[in-house]
């Protein structure tokens, strides 16, 4: 190599060097790291949460213009407990951003998040309760996102692991997509698809063409389908019908009925569940549900409690097998309401460790 060419490849690569630092700064200056952090922090006050990162934000270019963000903690205003962790997100941008253009995000990902039920429970119960004839309003959902290796806890209780949800945009009378699988507590593999079109009409929130396909490892899977409005607070109705089948007890007829409160009664959910050995027809209001589901693994208190609580609701339940998630029910007659004795045969509500309840 002659003295010449070594000189013309030392002076390439001095401006090439040049040329990307230039690059990096022009980047750093175009998109302005800070004002995407300064928004989403103050969007956060606004919902009563505290945002905060391990790390300044860092622009990127290739293969998109992005932002990663590092070290993400979601709080609670006066709390102690986090809602959200994670150790990497990362912000995706159109080019107009970057040249200049508005604050805009086009996809948003989230890379080993934890989510504690408990948290986000105590701060959805600390937020201020709407106005019964509030109006509803679709919550828009402009960027796609996309979460990976995510847990889902409750306090100190694992709930999920290996969570991966990719969810489409959600704007009115476009199908709104939601993909999610995990990992129970237990080993168990969950496989989720939802679809739905949100569309207002007048004060009415309407879900049409609500689809459900849930499949609990390979022996139990739930499709349902049907519509769904909400008229604010818990004036909302539903209707879904459709299979539960499962490898060892056959296949069920389900159908799911959301009624909305009134002056007497609570929102309630009417389920009717008909297979060979399986009959169920139910009234449960869900929120009381919630709360008792909420406490099937929780140790029961010996000087309090000497036998598990019944799951709030009316109507009659037969059940010679069936499993729920991580709740088996084996041999199960209940009559339940205030009109109706409770009656029990070989029946438990409370699971075992295994999760099996006999």
């Amino acid at each position: 190599m002659t003295r010449g060419l070594r000189r013309l490849l030392v002076a390439a690569s001095a401006l090439a060097l040049v040329v990307l630092s230039a690059m990096a700064v022009s980047v750093y200056l175009l998109l302005q790291p800070d004002r995407f952090t300064v928004m989403l922090q103050q969007q956060a006050h606004e919902a009563g949460l505290e945002l905060s990162l391990g790390s300044p934000a860092s622009p990127t270019v290739f293969p998109r213009p992005a932002l990663e963000l590092r070290g993400i903690t979601l709080i609670a205003e006066g709390s102690d407990d986090p809602i959200l962790l994670a150790s990497r997100g990362r912000l995706v941008l159109p080019w107009s951003t970057l040249l200049g253009g508005p604050v805009a995000i086009t996809q948003m990902e989230v890379d080993e998040p934890r989510v504690d039920l408990a948290a986000l429970q105590n701060w959805l119960a600390a937020q201020p309760s709407q106005p019964a004839d509030a109006a509803p309003a679709i919550p828009r959902i402009d960027t796609g996102i996309r979460i990976t290796r995510g847990s889902v806890v409750h306090g100190d209780q694992s709930l999920l692991n290996n969570v991966t949800l990719t969810v489409g945009t959600l704007v009115p009378d476009r199908q709104f997509p939601l993909d999610m699988s995990a990992v129970t507590a237990t080993g168990t593999p969950l496989q989720l698809r939802l679809t739905a079109t949100p569309h207002m009409q007048g004060n009415t929130l309407q879900l049409n063409d609500v689809q459900l396909h849930l499949s609990q490892g390979g022996d139990s899977t739930l499709a349902l389908r049907g519509d769904a409005r909400w008229r604010g607070a818990a004036n909302a109705e539903a209707q879904l019908g459709g299979k539960l089948d499962q490898a060892d007890a056959g296949s069920h007829d389900i159908t799911l009925t959301l009624t909305p409160a009134d002056q007497t009664n609570p929102l309630l959910l009417h389920l009717k569940l008909d297979g060979q050995d399986n009959h169920a027809d139910l009234s449960l209001p869900p929120l009381a549900l919630a709360h008792w589901w909420g406490t099937l693994n929780t140790p029961p208190d010996p000087q309090t409690a000497s036998q598990p609580e019944l799951p709030p609701g009316n109507g009659t339940l037969r059940v010679s097998k069936l499993q729920i998630g991580s709740l088996g029910i084996t041999g199960l007659s209940v009559q339940t309401g205030a009109s109706a004795p409770a009656a029990a045969g070989t029946a438990a509500i409370k699971p075992d460790a295994d999760g099996t309840a006999k």
